[in-house]
């Protein structure tokens, strides 16, 4: 009995999500990372036959981009406004594509963000007290957290946030903040009082711990979320003094809502403006009794706002908490941290100016598994793995075989070894299991082994030795795992893969065409698609 692809029907629908990118400034490698595995993913599942709704939204709210547009002397409008347009045309060059990206500046997010408010508030989760705050008098206005620097109250690390530490990951308020400084105008902030509207997060307990024990979440985050759920869980404050840009909060003067209230609701925010278009009701997609899975891409930084906030004000609402939250780790640049002033900062459009936006692609898969582990993109290692596995052990598969199909007239063989091409198969079979799962590194890994061990026959039989009938057969052999290889590959370099199969005047590359094999067909003839690279250097990318 030989292993095959078994052929799935529509069974499950998915919703799927990246984290919100700020509109205050260019798509970055870093931010490529997560999109970029979110799409894998989601072109994965397409090719299983999978429903999946892929949304996303420019974060448009908060200081930064009312400083930023201040800067520039216009509008905050008008800046959000030009860097979504920008933001879809970087995600556009590396085949990162959502089925709706929305801005969370958007009367859906709007009403979704008011109403949603006003179902804790009706449940018992608001309440209001006074606070202290820091307030750069030089600048007259109460302070973002961003704006604030200074060392952590919990492990002394310097020149960190005021709402939390990159080094021990704990969340504090800026008040708390040792030797606070205002990076606005680099003086002390003063303390002033205002009375801010608080989420009761400690009243969400119970919820939370079941949630936890509920969603798909790796093991370490829930770890840690249950480490901070087990604690006193701190109110979470969700106003903002004017001058603010973002939602004004219903019956209340001068308050906004903090940025990390409607930035989350601009996922389902998103989905609503697409449901809308398409005479669809957004509780059909995320409704307590929705059918389709809420899975979450994010970033490690802002795990707690994800597994903590976000589930604990969805559930005061009619809306589905999310099934699954997959966390990644930061990317550094040639091992160091990714900076503008160390000449390692790397914007989409300049990576996408010097090398083919489909290498960064596999690089990345190539890292990518179910840890949260920081991934460097190291350049020359970046150059060497392309040369190595997409041009000398994937490509080469084909260009070895095609002479021998052009001398057939382009036909493929009526016969193939099949001992080989379902070992082949059975392999295959274990890639998309790992990629379901989100292990993109092991499913090249083995991908590649596929690729190794049909190269390895095409040296055993040696087709060149031998008469054209039996070469043809090798070459047809080796062709028809080429092609699976294609669509296996496919999620990751979709541009690559497709000129790839138009070689072989395949068209579809959903996952069920694994078994078919490719038997007495002309095929055209090949050209390469991808050859060496160069080895490259942060200087090609950093020219203006």
């Amino acid at each position: 009995m030989v292993s095959k692809i078994k052929k799935i029907k529509k069974i499950k629908k998915f919703i799927v999500t990246s984290a919100l990118p700020y509109a205050n400034g260019d798509v970055h490698v870093g931010h490529l990372l997560e999109h970029i595995q979110t799409d894998i993913w989601v072109r994965h599942l397409r090719s299983s036959n999978h429903e999946v709704l892929s949304f996303c939204a420019d974060d448009a709210h908060g200081a930064p981009v009312m400083m930023k547009a201040e800067e520039m002397g216009i509008k905050p409008i008008e800046l959000i406004d030009k860097v979504r347009l920008d933001h879809i045309a970087s995600f556009k060059k590396f085949g990162i594509h959502y089925t709706n990206y929305h801005s969370t500046h958007a009367e859906e997010n709007k009403k979704l963000s008011i109403e949603i408010y006003k179902a804790a508030k009706d449940k018992g989760f608001i309440y209001k007290k006074e606070i202290k705050q820091c307030f750069d008098e030089k600048k007259g206005m109460f302070l973002a957290d961003r704006y604030i620097s200074g060392e952590c109250p919990k492990c002394s690390a310097l020149n960190q946030y005021g709402d939390g530490c990159d080094s021990c990951g704990s969340t504090y308020s800026a008040t708390e903040l040792i030797n606070p400084i205002s990076s606005l105008t680099n003086t002390t902030p003063s303390l002033k009082v205002s009375e801010h509207i608080f989420f009761d997060l400690n009243k969400a307990k119970d919820k939370l711990k079941s949630f936890l024990k509920s969603a798909s979440i790796q093991k370490p985050i829930v770890s840690k979320l249950s480490e901070w759920v087990d604690g006193e869980l701190k109110s979470w404050n969700i106003s903002r003094d004017a001058p603010y840009f973002g939602f004004s909060i219903p019956d209340e003067k001068d308050k906004f809502f903090y940025v990390w209230v409607d930035a989350p609701i601009g996922y389902l925010a998103s989905a609503k403006n697409w449901a809308s278009k398409n005479n669809i009701d957004i509780k059909t997609l995320w409704g307590k009794n929705s059918e389709y899975e809420i899975h979450h891409f994010i970033g490690k930084d802002i795990t707690y706002f994800h597994g903590l906030f976000w589930p604990a004000l969805l559930n005061t609402s009619q809306y589905k908490l999310p099934d699954s939250i997959h966390v990644h780790g930061f990317i550094t640049v040639n091992g160091q941290k990714m900076s503008k002033s160390k000449g390692t900062f790397i914007t989409a459009d300049q990576f996408a100016k010097v090398c083919d936006p489909e290498l960064l692609r596999y690089y990345y898969a190539s890292k990518l598994n179910s840890k949260i582990e920081d991934i460097d993109l190291n350049l020359d290692d970046l150059s060497k793995k392309i040369n190595s596995d997409l041009v000398g052990k994937f490509s080469n598969i084909f260009s070895r075989s095609a002479p021998f199909i052009s001398k057939n007239k382009n036909f493929l063989g009526e016969n193939l070894d099949n001992q080989i091409f379902n070992k082949s198969i059975i392999k295959a079979s274990e890639v998309l299991k790992l990629v379901e799962i989100k292990e993109f590194s092991k499913a090249l890994k083995l991908i590649m082994e596929i690729a190794d061990n049909t190269n390895k026959y095409i040296n055993e039989k040696k087709p060149w030795k031998l008469d054209n009938k039996e070469a043809v057969i090798i070459a047809t052999t080796a062709i028809n795992i080429f092609k699976n290889l294609c669509i296996l590959l496919h999620p990751i370099i979709p541009n690559i893969c497709s000129k790839m199969l138009k070689m072989l005047r395949i068209k579809s590359y959903e996952h069920n065409q694994i078994n078919n094999k490719m038997l007495n067909i002309e095929i055209n003839e090949f050209n390469p698609v991808i050859s060496n690279i160069k080895s490259l250097n942060i200087q090609q990318f950093i020219v203006e």
